[in-house]
């Protein structure tokens, strides 16, 4: 048995003008929207600890940062993945109206 700590799972944090577009959203976009982000902290995190692409359009050359829209939902984000503290954060939102 190892005495290390169990790792824990993946998170997703975001950020203030963000989370103040969530907020304008009416209720149903909004709950839809924060558990897609809950559901992408995963599956990034998956993606990440497998080695793998994380999920979305690449911004850069570093594999930080990514582009997605949500199908379906007129909601389009970037997200950056920080790999040493197991977060995905949320710097930009848009939802088209």
């Amino acid at each position: 048995m190892s005495d290390l700590p169990p790792r824990r799972g993946w998170t997703v944090f975001t950020e203030e003008i963000p989370a103040e577009v969530m907020l304008d959203m009416p209720p149903d976009l909004a709950k839809r929207t924060v558990n897609f982000l809950v559901s992408l902290a995963l599956e990034v995190g998956g993606a990440t600890d497998a080695g793998d692409d994380p999920p979305g359009d690449p911004m850069d050359d570093l594999g930080v940062r990514y582009s997605f829209q949500i199908e379906g939902e007129p909601v389009i984000f970037e997200y950056v993945v920080l790999r040493e503290i197991r977060e995905i954060r949320i710097p930009a939102l848009v939802w088209f109206r």
